[in-house]
């Protein structure tokens, strides 16, 4: 086996330690709690059913980590009854139990404990007393066989079975591997080894004699033939072991169609299942290691170009109910199910794996963005003995909401690995190298790189950071310079912008510029007094190298604000984010929110009138135009939404108002989409030149009468537009300028005049001479109905037409892409989410547009029951649809019980007597439909 390593090595995760102040802390502690708590047997106890050994008494994990069917058997190929007799149920069960041994191996790699470690180990010895117990029965193929079901499933996917008659069976052999894998490497097991190499040797035994382009339409099988990361698990362990037979298998998993698409750079993702092949990238890395065959890296670097960010979520997650959408697409990709959890745990993983390789900041900026914001926020923010406690979905819809738990699913499980390896990638290394591609909270032994560091910071919204170092190697040999320099490569946020600074500190000297640090000699260097600051590059590594010594420092300056950042495909729709932080705002609508985004932005992005204070637990909440925000990772329970519209009524720059309404044009742009178009101003010459340009063109098209344009360019000029606290025509202020409040500030009506300094005089002298016109009349498009709280009109709703102005020769309007007609009256709204349009146009040819978006959803949605008998008991599963706003909820009561939601599929014990279960759906605009009856008969006799 031949291949090229990794250029840098993650400094292992023993040896980095989270503080308290970190984001990820309280994840992590509640997570290590459970790891504390949460009883082994039960992970055991579908594999000790399987295999006819006592459970102990311990009930499973549950959901998709539960018993089978009671009239299941663990069949091997030969004595499979075929679908139509056999009775099966939960036919992932298995996996879970990989994703715990994993948790246990990594939190005891990450924090020494040693009852972790002894957790694993008797995590292992139930496994391998099950792989034995399987072997002795003589049923199956090879002795390495270990599941939790019989070999049936895997003969089956060979005879390419669907979905439904089998779920994913390598996917779960993949879990149990991997968990094998990192309880060896992580915590020493020894017989963790021993069984995974059995279970190597039983997945070759099965795929060798196969042929390859068999193997091919297996995994092109949609879920069934998912396996996870099969191919990584055993490259890794052909790594370890040396032995050519693990790679042979790896290569086995190689989906050829993929690889020929991502090596030429093809984009072949739309309508693919994200979590199917993401896995598969991360096992091409491995393979390339070991073979250095170059399409393997090629495709993991083009693929993950493909998703992040032309269909990358602004939290970090991707895809809408498991699947990827069209290039290029996020805001119309927005659905009811977007951004699977185990999506983001595997695009983390490939990421932290191409910095390794690569170095370059983008799969940083990745890391930052999802570990902050999507994994982070997963993770509920209460303690939990025997629930993970996070997201399968991490909704991007209005008024979505994080729905945790998933105990046994596979979202509960990636998520109990999320939330304790934050650690990892933390620190990259190589001999003289320290790279820091994520700035929290932590300390750091770099022992390859020769330094030990105390990293603190000033939270998840930006701003200063401080790198200590506590120990050098060059402190052991006073006589070393060139020998003991070590590069600290450290991350320039591209959120930080023009503002970022960085200064070293020694501990024997006075600060010096970071010019001398990153060009000078390795050794020592006084401090100059005149040093110039550097020229820090967001979105890049800057590279002090230095002799360090115990006692430096380096400060840099990361200042972040609240910017409003636009999906990639719709330049309306915002995320609102600060520093690597993304905010939800907190509302029970479920429609879009509207809210002046453009009137309130200044050059650099960030938005006036924004204010963040902690609540009483100390949680950094946002308040913008009114509107509460949270962080993402607050683990909170309330309704939210990630994505708001920028809806101004008003012209306004940077929070100052200009008393000109906000006008459509005929193609449906404002004044300020066009003021702030891509590529946005540079600087205040350059805006001021922008707001002239725009206002002259509507002026000429009777968008703007003079008046109104002579107003909008005072405002501009008023507008301290850059933070500087200049107006046209005058200098900074001495001291800063407060923060304009939330609500614009008042301006002069059209047509006032306003002191006018040089340079707005000249601005206004260009305006161009036209002839007189009349201005446009101001038209709005009205409603004869109230919305529910959801945002929603859940009952029948006219539009019409309301003009202030000029008189209208002419009234159109036009419901979503259909021809406009002549507005004679109130028009219904059809159920649904549509664009209206208003144009009216006055005798003299001025124009003026409306546009305005109505959500109607009048219909309750409608539920079912299904059932399973299993003789002295049901197994009751409910089900609702709503094809308009879609499903909320569905909630539920029977005896014994409170009306509460369901969340999964529940089991009834029969009694003596009839039982009468309700139930009751209600859709996300607020329709429940009446309550539903189910009655469970009495037990016979």
């Amino acid at each position: 086996m031949t291949g090229a390593a990794p250029a840098l090595t993650p400094v292992p995760p023993g040896r980095v330690a989270l503080a308290p102040a970190s984001v990820f802390s309280p994840a992590q502690e509640r997570m290590l709690h459970l790891a504390r708590t949460y009883p082994v047997d039960r992970a055991l106890a579908v594999f000790r059913a399987n295999a006819g050994l006592d459970t102990r008494g311990a009930p499973p994990p549950g959901t998709w980590e539960d018993h089978g069917h009671p009239q299941e058997e663990p069949w091997s190929a030969e004595d499979y009854p075929g679908r139509e007799q056999a009775r099966t149920a939960n036919l992932l069960r298995g996996h879970y139990a990989g994703h715990l041994l994993s948790m246990l191996a990594k939190a005891h790699a990450a924090t020494g404990e040693e009852l972790l470690r002894g957790k694993a180990h008797a995590l292992v010895a139930g496994l391998a007393e099950v792989q034995q117990a399987l072997a002795a029965t003589g049923r199956y193929s090879h002795p390495g066989f270990l599941a939790a079901y019989g070999e049936w499933q895997f003969s089956r996917l060979e005879e390419l079975a669907p979905y439904g008659e089998i779920w994913a069976p390598y996917y779960t052999t993949h879990k149990i591997m991997a968990g094998l894998l990192d309880a060896h490497e992580l915590t020493g097991s020894s017989l963790a080894l021993e069984v995974l190499e059995g279970m190597g040797r039983w997945v070759h035994h099965r795929l060798a004699p196969l042929d390859p382009g068999h193997r091919q339409r297996m995994w092109s099988l949609y879920i069934a033939g998912e396996f996870g990361g099969m191919n990584e698990t055993l490259a890794r362990l052909a790594a370890l072991t040396g032995e050519g037979l693990f790679l042979e298998t790896a290569r086995m998993f190689d989906q050829e169609n993929l690889l020929e698409a991502g090596a030429a750079g093809r984009d072949v993702l739309d309508g693919m299942h994200a979590n199917q092949h993401l896995p598969q990238l991360i096992g091409y890395l491995h393979e390339h290691d070991l073979t250095g065959e170059d399409r393997y890296l090629r495709t993991a670097i083009a693929l993950f170009d493909q998703v992040v960010p032309g269909r990358m979520y602004a939290h970090g997650g991707s895809g809408e109910s498991e699947l990827w959408g069209p290039a290029g697409t996020v805001a119309g990709d927005i659905g009811h199910r977007n951004a699977e959890t185990c999506v983001a745990y595997d695009l983390v993983k490939l990421a932290r794996l191409l910095l390794a390789r690569t170095g370059e900041e983008k799969y940083a900026a990745y890391l930052e963005r999802a570990l902050t914001n999507q994994v982070a926020g997963s993770r509920r923010a209460v303690d939990s003995e025997v629930s993970p406690e996070v997201t399968y979905m991490f909704p991007v819809h209005p008024g979505a909401v994080r729905e945790y738990d998933n105990a046994g699913t596979c979202c509960g499980g990636t998520g109990l690995e999320n939330h304790v390896t934050y650690p990892e990638g933390l620190a990259l290394e190589a001999p003289g190298q320290l790279w820091l591609p994520l700035l929290t909270d932590a300390d750091i032994d770099a022992r390859t790189a020769g330094l030990r560091l105390r990293v603190r910071t000033a939270g998840a919204l930006g701003g200063r950071a401080e790198i200590e170092v506590l120990d050098a190697a060059a402190d052991a040999d006073a006589d070393a310079v060139d020998d003991s320099a070590v590069a600290l490569h450290l991350r320039i946020p591209r959120w930080a912008g023009a503002g970022a600074r960085v200064r070293v500190v020694l501990a024997d000297a006075a600060s010096i510029g970071s010019a001398e640090a990153s060009t000078g000699p390795a050794a020592r260097p006084a401090p100059a007094a005149d040093a110039e600051e550097p020229t820090l590059q967001p979105g890049t590594f800057h590279v002090l190298p230095r002799r360090w010594r115990a006692g430096d420092r380096v400060e840099l300056d990361l200042p972040a604000a609240p910017v409003a950042v636009p999906t990639i495909d719709d330049p309306d729709l915002h995320s609102i984010e600060t520093g690597p932080t993304v905010w939800l705002a907190r509302s029970e609508q479920s429609t879009t929110l509207g809210l002046p985004l453009r009137g309130l932005r200044r050059l650099d992005g960030s938005l006036t009138g924004a204010r963040i204070a902690p609540d009483a637990q100390g949680m950094p909440l946002l308040e913008l135009a009114g509107l509460p925000f949270e962080p993402t990772w607050s683990g909170a329970e309330a309704r939210y939404h990630l994505y708001v519209r920028a809806a101004d009524d008003e012209v306004a720059f940077a929070g100052t108002a200009s008393g000109v309404p906000e006008r459509r044009s005929a193609e449906g742009t404002t004044l300020l989409a066009e003021v702030w178009a891509e590529p946005a101003p540079a600087d205040r010459a350059a805006f001021l030149e922008r707001v002239l340009d725009v206002a002259a063109q509507r002026l000429r098209t009777g968008l703007l009468s003079r008046d109104e344009a002579r107003a909008v360019l005072e405002a501009a000029a008023r507008a301290d537009i850059d933070g500087s606290g200049a107006e046209a025509g005058g200098a900074p202020d001495a001291a800063p300028t407060p923060e304009p409040a939330l609500t614009p500030e008042p301006a002069p009506s059209a047509g006032a005049a306003a002191p006018a300094g040089p340079e707005l005089s000249a601005l206004l002298a260009r305006l161009p001479a036209v002839d007189a016109r009349a201005i446009p009349p101001t038209v709005r498009i009205v409603l004869d109905a109230q919305p529910a709280a959801s945002g929603w009109f859940t009952s029948a709703v006219h539009a019409d037409l309301e003009v202030l102005g000029a008189e209208a020769a002419a009234r159109e309007l036009r419901l979503d892409t259909v021809r406009w007609q002549e507005a004679h009256g109130p028009i219904a709204v059809p159920e649904g989410v549509h664009r209206i349009e208003a144009r009216v146009r006055t005798a003299g040819g001025a124009t003026a547009h409306a546009v305005r978006e109505v959500a109607v959803d009048t219909v309750p949605p409608a539920s079912t029951a299904r059932v399973k008998d299993l003789g002295s008991a049901w197994e009751i599963t409910l089900d609702a649809t709503d094809e308009t706003s879609g499903l909320d909820r569905i909630q539920w009561e029977g005896p014994g019980t409170f009306w509460g939601t369901f969340h999964e599929a529940f089991v009834r014990t029969l009694t003596d007597t009839e039982q009468v279960l309700e139930f009751a759906a209600t859709d996300r605009a607020g329709n429940q439909e009446p309550r539903q009856r189910l009655v469970l008969p009495a037990l016979p006799g």
